[in-house]
């Protein structure tokens, strides 16, 4: 069960009655609800940004690793196209013809002319290492065993062109490699070997791009740097990359941590050379750029989460003022004063401060009728009061009993209050003529509807007038019933009305009896009703004629008299009480 609600009691009001104010929840000015919008819309946004951020980054990084190891690859392809040409210049000079004649003054001299400009020197060496020539020197120098005997030996054991690890040249003085081959029998026992700078081999690399941040280097089977691109290592030196055991050929990068920093790297193997292509980048290098967006992504929300504030700030100032001026004119609806609309920003507001000057006018003019309606009922009380006496008095000069006085007297009171009902029911709207005489006839009208017929235009009337008429109806309607068209079976009573000339009402009662007789002269309430009351209260022509088939009262009343717009008089036709 929840727990209940605090009601607070305020003390009583001037009149003495206590107020009861709303049940104490806690409320948050518009500012609050309004930022929690703009929440609502801009935090998932900046979210949804994000996600797509990422996956863009995502995206961004396969098409690096993928363009990564494409340039990778392309750097193993032009290495090998390097070292491949050199095994056809290897082979090329192995058949020349000074070569076999063992003319190698003569040799020394062709190969230096075919190697002129490649930045390749040629080298003839013994089964014992021993260099027999070399073109970076001339012919007849002294010259001892080669730099590279590990390789120089390995050729001597197989008829396969070898190429070797990277190694400082001491005729060269540089890092050098070679490509080495063995002559065919009978010249088995020597062996030509190509060599060259390892300088040479830079531009394979460099000539390569790269994004932004990634370096390559061409290492051997030793992992010490052949060539490198600008400013990742120096030839001759170790990788700081170690190779990875089985490392070959990858299709994907692989992130490892060198010194406390991590690294992407991506390693391609030469298997013409056994050397390597090594390509690597920091891990923040990578990233760098969804951190970037990141950045701009804040930066931007940032601005725009700023800007909606300044934004919600107006606007909340704006809608807090237009909601105080409507409190404001709802504290006047209440002290009962006038209310003009105003204007505001919001066109709903606009509209409950029209809708408040509405129900203030309304309350206003509520208020005026309401006053009206008490003083018309503090008049009508008197008159109702000299009505009453009238009819006393004068049903007991008609009564020769009491039982004859009570029935007569009760009768005019039952058509008084059938009146009184609707005047109460329609105010000062005015109460409609055809509705009056339908009123006074029903409780004396036979069951057969055709012996009744009313005809005439809907018109109003003001209090005095309706209550003059309806006594008048009323007397009709008992004579009617006790003389007339209603005391025989075969009756009949017409009554019609319209607007004459000389702006004037019509009003015509007409009984058709049949055997109709005509009833004595006596002066009893209904004839002065009849005649004296409206006659007198509503300056109208009275006349009675009597047919040979039954008796008709004609009315002549001034239409001035029944405005229902006109000022209450007293029922003897002196002006009313304008205050009681």
């Amino acid at each position: 069960m929840s727990a209940p609600t605090a009601e607070t009691i305020a003390p009583p009001d001037k009149d003495g009655a206590a107020t009861r104010t709303a049940p104490h929840r806690r409320s948050y000015p518009v500012l609050v609800y309004l930022i929690v919008l703009v929440g609502m819309i801009v935090v998932p946004i900046l979210g949804f940004t994000a996600v797509l951020l990422q996956r863009h980054n995502v995206a961004q990084e396969e098409v690096v690793e993928t363009f990564t190891v494409a340039t990778t690859r392309s750097v193993v392809q032009a290495v090998e196209r390097e070292i491949s040409g050199m095994f056809s210049t290897l082979r090329v000079l192995g058949r020349a013809q000074s070569l076999l004649e063992g003319d190698l003054e003569r040799f020394h001299a062709h190969a230096q002319s075919a190697l002129s400009g490649t930045g390749s020197f040629l080298i003839v060496i013994d089964a014992n290492l021993n260099q027999l020539l070399n073109t970076r020197v001339p012919f007849g120098t002294s010259l001892g065993k080669i730099a590279d005997p590990e390789s120089g030996n390995r050729v001597f054991s197989t008829t396969d062109a070898i190429v070797s690890n990277l190694f400082w040249g001491t005729v060269a003085e540089q890092f050098v490699f070679n490509v080495l081959m063995r002559r065919q029998p009978p010249h088995d026992n020597q062996a030509i070997i190509l060599t060259q700078n390892a300088a040479g081999l830079s531009s394979a690399l460099l000539t390569r791009e790269l994004p932004d941040g990634w370096h390559v280097a061409l290492v051997d089977g030793n992992n010490r740097v052949i060539a490198a691109s600008q400013d990742s290592a120096e030839t001759g030196d170790t990788l700081f990359l170690p190779l990875l055991e089985s490392s070959g050929t990858s299709m994907r990068w692989r992130e490892r941590e060198i010194g406390g920093e991590s690294y992407r790297t991506i390693t391609q193997r030469s298997i013409l050379t056994g050397w390597y292509v090594v390509a690597w980048a920091p891990v923040w290098v990578v990233q760098q750029p969804l951190r970037s967006a990141l950045l701009w992504l804040l930066a931007g929300g940032a601005a725009l989460i700023g800007i909606a504030a300044i934004g919600v700030f107006i606007l909340a100032r704006r809608i807090a003022r237009s909601v105080h001026g409507l409190a404001r004119e709802a504290k006047r609806l209440g002290t009962g004063a006038d209310i003009e609309p105003t204007h505001y920003p919001v066109h709903e507001l606009s509209q409950v401060s029209q809708a408040l000057a509405d129900a203030a006018r309304k309350r206003k003019a509520a208020e005026t009728e309401v006053r009206f309606l008490l003083r018309e009922l503090a008049h009508r009380s008197k008159n109702q009061l000299t009505v009453i006496s009238a009819m006393a008095k004068q049903t007991a000069q008609g009564a020769e009993t009491v039982a004859q006085f009570v029935e007569g007297f009760q009768h005019r009171i039952y058509g008084l209050a059938r009146s009184t009902d609707l005047l109460l029911a329609h105010g000062t709207q005015g109460i409609g003529l055809r509705d009056l005489i339908r009123t006074q006839i029903d409780p004396f009208r036979p069951e057969d509807p055709a012996r009744v017929t009313k005809t005439g235009p809907n018109i109003l009337l003001n209090i005095q007038s309706a209550q003059v008429l309806g006594m008048a109806a009323h007397e009709l309607s008992t004579n009617a019933s006790k003389y007339g068209a209603f005391s025989v079976p075969d009756g009949r009573l017409v009554v019609n009305w319209n607007r004459a000339g000389g702006g004037r009402l019509h009003v015509s009662w007409r009984e058709h009896v049949p055997g109709f007789t005509p009833p004595q002269e006596r002066k009893g309430f209904g004839t002065v009703v009849l005649k004296t009351m409206v006659s007198g209260a509503l300056k109208a022509d009275v006349e009675r004629i009597l047919h040979e088939d039954g008796i008709e009262w004609v009315f002549s009343i001034p239409l001035a008299e029944i405005d229902p717009d006109r000022q209450p008089v007293g029922i003897d036709g002196t002006p009313g009480d304008s205050e009681d």
